[in-house]
């Protein structure tokens, strides 16, 4: 401020009569130097205004408004009559009309001398500026006007034209040509101009001084401190400078003497209004706020981050206190040096921060209330209106580390502020005006933000300040706010994360103790107690004489270099740690060679003195202060043995005195505020340009910070409020952010805009019944629709269907952004497919034989029933009296109302709105991820229905269900049709999205697999479309190589199903194996092979698959253009064949064990017998392959015997027991074929191949043959199978132990045992036939084995070696027992021995 300003109001010397006028005026004395006659001048303005104050009272006394401008106001400056008129039509005239136009003409009047800052030259004026403050340096120079200048030039000067200026200023830019400059203080009478004239008055522009000076009346009026002014004053001169900000405000700041009024005390006065208790103090207080940042937000940005953050503290709710506990200080400001409004009133000493805060504690602010709140949110909205606003604030402070999170702070509250308060004093009205608020400033975030993505934005301007920088800045803050959290936490643990982040030795080269230090000092996030806690440690004596060392204190006295050091950390409490710093201190500051001091020592005492002086000067509690000589005395000698000058004591006393050394953290009250302020304007020189820029460049990461409390927010509007205008703005907001969320590539906020409107919707299920109601069903212009109770509720919710309609449109062509949000997408569909509410095609499932079908709503099989114990035929009777005739419960279908139906029909048509059947055809185009998304949302329902639900009842389910739970069966899940539904979507989406088969396969698998692994406990229908389902995606594996195992797991899957099951799924499943076996290439192992024929062998048991099947089979045997035979699948043909055989055995039904009559042998027409007897025929054609296999892959007759030849005769061995006649002649008339023919390989050289012929195929057969059970599932054609089996017996010993060419085995063992089985077979059965058939085969083999020199009779000449007379003797001591002479009969009677040529070759035909 000017030394000659004569509007400075910090200084009152006016005598006390006096005192609130020159208050109101502004006015104040020279300086004690001037001479007589200038004091004497000053000296009779104010008897002069001593005079007006008798005027007002004498007016305001007798009522009376005539003499409005007595005589002695001419002897007045014309800036003090401007002023004079300004008091006259406030104070005096009652008329509040009248007052008010004063006011109105008073802004003009100011508004039109302020333009004139658009048309002058800044620097020109700020050049008449300094040389007028370098010209008052002589003394003071003001302004007179002559004395006979009439009083109604004044009058004439105020009735002007507003555009015409008629203030003039006492500088000596102001000057007029009537104007009389005074001289110096040198000078004793006043000069005046020799060209003035009383008559005349010619003004000119006023300059800058002139303005400066009228600027700084009405900034100085706003004060709150000075309890002169009244609110009415203050208000008038809020109108005034509001008026004169709108006007000039943009180009205020092109002045630096207007500008740094604003910003040092303009904003300061304005920010203590923002706290009055006075609703139009407080308007007009906010209003100014507002006006000044719209015109001069670039130069005032740490004043914008205080009047924001003050805002916001205040407007949000505070948490309540708990009972009887400690006041705790907020934390929401982070930083010392940002002042807050001080408190008015005593403020609690005890408001320390907790230790362990993650933040520095900042003074309570009261909430504001009632009128107070909504003033302030409008204020906040007035401030935030323009576009760019939300990226300006996240620019220059969320990106800056010494600033505040104002972007998240404000939209945090903004958020909250959504929602109602809890325990909210304000009325109904009021809170919802906030809400509303809140609401409008945060979908206008939104709004602007997805304006700019549309394109209309602006280029980045700061050449200096690259963004990438600022994002880095960012990303630092937060590793530093979080560094500090855990430092305030536990220091240790926070100085462990900054070296782990980088944030501190950095350097290698540097000291690790520096480094800390560097950062600890710089760090403004730190609890300044802990910090200076933890630096005064015995431990880290080297970490607080870096800190300190950091400090440049060369030149400076000691109380300003105590008070610079003390402003980054607290004293600790403890002596010893004060000892350590005050040490500490005295070192480094000594080293700086400061004045006057001759020692260490000294300057240890002085640094304690002035800790103890400002204690005692500034403490409350101590009532006696320290004077001057009390302080030099406590100081004598300390100087090394001298004493210091009074001087240098005087300066420092004064200094205290003047400013108190504040320790950080205790900024409470009016001189806290004063602290903190000077620290806000001093780091204003530091903070950078506030950058203002409406640019894209930083929208990412601003949504991706927010975006879920926002949309939060906006759905709980959209679901509470009821007025269209918000609802309208809100379904806006959710677009917004939907298109925001694509740009960014964020399906979070997909899916979360997805939750949150699906909750609105009403079409989400908490509990979906498996059972689905008799709903009623109406003809509507020839449609059928469904009258469920859905579809009722859902037409009467209007809001639902509004949610339902925004959420289907934001989502249709935005699928590829969702992920998660399928899963209530998919939730939606369900309930309204129980409710029959979905599209056709949605509805619609496929299989391999009725094509086309629609997904039943209701089972095909009833549900389990429970059993229950009767009461008798009381009981019986009166359930049957109270039953309706043939109806029950389930069966009643209630009438559908006009108004349900009408509902419905709305219902159907928002449906349709939603265009789901576009959606669902949009599913298929997805892109991997989101249709694998998709399709997991699908398997986590479906699973949710099945497998968690299977699980949950067989826990419930108690074991006395029923007296005998081995007679129900398994426990069966009842018939859902929503899980059919979502494995037939499943189904759907993976059938026409084949090149993603690859990630979606997995998915679905793991569904099936345990879907088919516990088939018996799940409905037919469900296992059926499981079933169908795996093999359509078998046959699109079929096509991907790197899938192709995949195949025959899923076969294996079907393979090992429980019979009941794999009966229902037969016709399916050998559908579905047939196309895939369409695939040539699909099968190339044995493996796989026996894996794709294990399936088809759950069919034959079927009687459709089963002819499906064999016709499949019979191709790949059969020659011609489907034969399939390989060395791979040759075992597996021969099982499957096997099972047509057995399956028509199995067509006999079981008969006890000795019936009294013979059971009729079902014909041979029969399909099953005629597929066994066929499949007899293909098994001893597969004959004809075993030598080219063997051949092909050169494989050994010991190994083409195990792989081909033995399975072969094993099943027309067990075959040759069929209980049906046809089926068990055919195969053991082909077995009888197979060994006796040429085509079996096996080793000759191998006896053990033979032995195993006999043991493991016709022993075996004999031996069934003579079982009772098996005899008498025929009894009629058992005989005769026990002919042929002798015979072939008998036969096939001869063909592989008699003949020619081979070697001499010992044959007695196999001999002997076909003996016994002879003797068995005439015991079994007292048979002509059987014993003259034994009797024929016995006499061909004696025959040929004598021949052959094998069973060789007795002698004269007994030439027989050991093994021959053996041979006789066993085997005539064995024949002797059930054929008695039989062997000497036939040896003897033969007259001319047959060579084995000759008996083999009838024998074997």
């Amino acid at each position: 401020m000017r030394k000659n300003s004569r509007w400075a109001a910090a200084a009152h010397t006016l005598v006390a009569r006096d005192s609130a006028l020159a208050r109101d005026l502004g006015l104040r004395r020279g300086s004690s130097t001037i001479d007589v006659q200038h004091s004497g001048r000053l000296s009779q303005e104010a008897d002069l205004m001593g005079g007006f104050q008798e005027l007002k009272r004498t007016i305001r006394d007798e009522g009376k408004y005539y003499a409005l401008f007595p005589s002695y106001a001419d002897s007045l400056s014309k800036t003090s009559r401007l002023y004079l008129f300004l008091l006259l039509a406030t104070l005096i005239i009652p008329q509040e009309i009248l007052r008010r136009s004063a006011e109105a003409t008073m802004v003009s009047i100011v508004q039109t001398i302020f333009r004139r800052l658009h048309e002058a030259d800044p620097a020109t004026e700020e050049a008449k500026l300094r040389l007028n403050e370098e010209d008052s340096q002589h003394g003071d120079i003001t302004m007179s006007v002559p004395a006979d200048v009439p009083g109604e030039a004044v009058q004439e000067g105020l009735n002007a034209p507003t555009d015409t200026p008629v203030l003039q200023a006492q500088s000596s830019g102001m000057i007029t040509d009537n104007v009389a400059i005074e001289g110096t203080a040198n000078d004793s009478n006043p000069i005046i101009a020799d060209d003035v004239t009383p008559s005349v008055v010619t003004p000119r522009p006023y300059g800058l001084p002139a303005l400066l000076e009228l600027f700084r009346v009405l900034v100085n009026i706003l004060d709150p401190s000075d309890q002169v002014h009244t609110d009415s004053t203050r208000l008038t001169a809020l109108g005034i400078l509001n008026a004169t900000i709108e006007t000039c405000g943009t180009v205020i700041a092109d002045y630096p003497s207007l500008l740094a009024l604003v910003v040092d005390h303009g904003c300061k006065y304005l920010f203590q209004l923002a706290r009055s208790d006075n609703p139009a103090v407080l308007q007009a207080a906010l209003r100014t706020t507002a006006t000044l940042f719209e015109t001069m937000r670039p130069h005032l940005k740490l004043q914008q981050e205080l009047f924001l953050t003050f805002t916001v503290d205040r407007l949000a709710t505070s948490p309540p206190l708990k009972p009887n506990a400690t006041k705790k200080t907020q934390t929401n400001s982070t930083r010392p040096g940002t002042p807050s409004t001080p408190v008015l009133g005593p403020v609690n000493a005890e408001n320390e921060s907790d230790k362990g805060n993650p933040s520095p504690a900042r003074p309570l602010v009261q909430p504001a209330r009632g009128e107070t709140r909504d003033l302030m949110l409008e204020t906040l909205a007035l401030i935030s209106r323009y576009p760019g606003f939300m990226v300006d604030l996240y620019i220059n402070y969320d990106c800056d580390i010494n600033c505040d999170n104002l972007f998240e702070r404000l939209i945090e509250f903004l958020t909250k502020g959504v929602y109602p308060m809890q325990g909210s004093s304000m009325s109904e009205a009021q809170q919802l005006h906030s809400q509303f608020l809140c609401l409008d400033m945060l979908l206008g975030f939104v709004k602007d933000m997805a304006t700019r993505a549309e394109g209309t934005n602006e280029p980045w301007n700061f050449a200096s300040i690259p963004p990438e920088d600022l994002m880095q800045g960012k990303s630092r803050k937060k590793l530093v706010l979080t560094g500090a959290a855990r430092f305030n936490s536990k220091p240790r643990l926070g100085i462990t994360f900054l070296e782990e982040n980088g944030l501190v030795y950095l350097d290698p080269s540097e000291p690790r103790s520096r480094s800390l230090a560097k950062f600890l000092k710089s760090c403004t996030r730190l609890d300044k107690r802990l910090l200076g806690d933890y630096i005064s440690k015995p431990d880290n004596i080297e970490l607080l004489k870096e800190f300190i060392g950091l400090f440049d204190f060369k030149d400076k006295p000691i109380a300003d270099a105590m008070r610079e050091m003390l402003a980054t950390f607290r004293l600790p409490g403890e002596a010893q740690q004060i000892a350590r710093i005050t040490e500490t201190f005295a070192s480094i500051y000594f080293a700086s060679k400061p004045f006057e001091i001759k020692s260490e020592d000294a300057v240890y005492v002085l640094a304690y003195s002035v800790i103890m002086l400002n204690t005692d000067l500034h403490n409350p509690q101590i009532r006696k202060r320290m004077s001057i000589e009390d302080y030099q005395r406590n100081l004598r000698g300390v100087n090394s043995g001298e004493n210091f000058s009074p001087e240098f004591l005087q300066n420092i006393y004064d200094s205290i005195r003047k400013r108190e050394i504040i320790m950080p953290e205790e900024h409470t009250g009016q001189l806290g505020f004063e602290y903190a302020w000077k620290e806000l304007l001093a780091r204003t020189q530091q903070s950078g340009p506030f950058m203002v820029c409406n640019t894209t460049l930083f929208d990412y990461d601003m949504f991706n910070t927010v975006w879920r409390s926002a949309i939060s927010a906006i759905a709980h509007a959209f679901i509470t409020f009821d007025d269209d205008y918000i609802i309208q703005r809100a379904i806006a907001g959710f677009r917004q952010c939907a298109t925001l969320a694509g740009r960014f590539n964020l399906p979070d906020v997909f899916d979360f805009i997805v939750v949150s409107l699906s909750q609105a919707t009403g079409l989400l299920a908490d509990n979906l019944p498996a059972h689905v109601p008799n709903y009623p069903m109406v003809d509507v212009e020839g449609q059928s629709v469904t009258v469920s109770s859905l579809s009722v509720q859902f037409g009467m919710n209007f809001k639902g269907q509004l949610a339902a309609v925004v959420l289907f449109n934001i989502v249709n062509g935005n699928g590829n952004a969702l992920r998660e949000g399928w899963t209530q997408i998919f939730e939606m569909f369900q309930n309204m497919f129980m409710h029959s509410l979905l599209p056709t095609e949605m509805l619609q499932m496929e299989d391999f034989l009725g094509g086309v079908t629609m997904i039943p709503l209701r089972g095909r099989t009833p549900l389990r029933q429970v059993q229950r114990n009767d009461g008798g035929l009381l009981s019986t009777l009166s359930s049957y009296l109270m039953t309706p005739y043939g109806t029950s419960s389930d069966n009643l279908v209630p009438e559908a109302t006009d108004s349900e139906v009408e509902s419905t029909l709305c219902t159907i048509d928002c449906i349709k709105s939603c265009r789901l059947d576009e959606l669902y055809a949009q599913i298929m185009q997805l892109e991997a991820d989101a249709l694998a998304a998709a399709v997991r949302a699908l398997e986590a329902l479906a699973h949710e229905r099945t497998i968690t639900k299977l699980k949950q009842e067989m826990d419930d389910v108690s074991v006395p269900y029923s007296q005998s739970p081995a007679d129900e069966g398994p426990y069966v899940l009842p018939y859902d049709p929503a899980a059919v539904f979502l494995l037939e979507m499943m189904m759907s989406i993976a059938r026409k999205t084949p090149k993603h088969t690859e990630e979606l396969w997995p998915i679905i698998f793991e569904h099936l697999s345990a879907l088919l692994s516990d088939a018996i406990h799940y409905s037919v229908l469900l296992i059926e479309r499981a079933v169908v389902a795996l093999l359509r995606l078998c046959l699109i594996l079929t096509q991907k190589n790197k899938l192709r195992d995949q195949v025959y797991l899923s076969l294996d899957l079907i393979a090992n199903l429980p019979p009941s099951v794999a009966n229902s799924v037969a016709e399916h499943v050998t559908a579905g194996v047939g196309l895939i076996l369409q695939q040539k290439s699909i099968a190339s192992t044995q493996t796989e092979w026996n894996l794709i024929v294990a399936a088809l062998r759950t069919t034959v048991s079927h009687p459709e698959a089963a002819r499906s099947t064999f016709d499949l089979v019979a191709g790949i045997v059969s020659e011609g253009p489907t034969q399939w035979v390989t060395p791979d699948n040759f075992t597996c043909l021969v099982a499957i064949l096997d099972d047509f055989a057995s399956t028509g055995g199995d067509s006999v039904p079981p008969q006890p064990q000795r019936p009294k009559r013979a059971r009729p042998q079902p014909l041979t027409e029969s399909p099953p017998v005629e597929r066994g007897r066929k499949a007899l025929d293909l098994l001893c054609d597969l004959k004809r392959f075993i030598a080219p296999f063997s051949e092909v892959v050169k494989l050994p007759p010991a190994k083409a015997w195990r792989q081909y030849s033995l399975p072969l005769l094993t099943s027309l061995g067990k075959q040759s027991t069929n209980p049906v006649k046809s089926i068990r002649h055919v195969a053991i008339s082909q077995l009888q074929r197979l060994l006796l023919g040429s085509q079996l390989v096996y080793d000759e050289t191998e006896h053990g191949h033979i032995e195993e012929i006999f043991n493991s195929v016709i022993f075996p057969l004999v031996d069934d043959l003579l079982k009772p059970q098996v005899f008498y599932l025929d009894p009629q054609g058992m005989s005769e199978t026990r002919v042929r089996a002798s015979t072939l017996l008998c036969k096939v010993f001869v063909h592989f132990e008699v003949r020619d060419g081979r070697s001499k085995a010992d044959v007695r063992v196999l001999w002997i045992q076909i003996l016994d089985l002879l003797d068995r077979l005439i015991s079994a059965e007292k048979s002509e036939q059987l014993y003259e058939a034994v009797s024929e085969s016995l006499k061909n083999a004696i025959l040929v084995m004598n021949a052959a020199g094998i069973l060789v009779p007795p002698a004269v000449e007994d030439n027989r070696d050991e093994q021959q007379r053996t041979f006789w003797t066993a085997t005539q001591a064995r024949l002797e027992r059930f054929l008695p002479g039989f062997l000497a009969e036939v040896v003897r009677t033969q007259e001319a021995v047959p060579t084995a040529d000759d008996e083999t070759s009838p024998s074997v035909a």
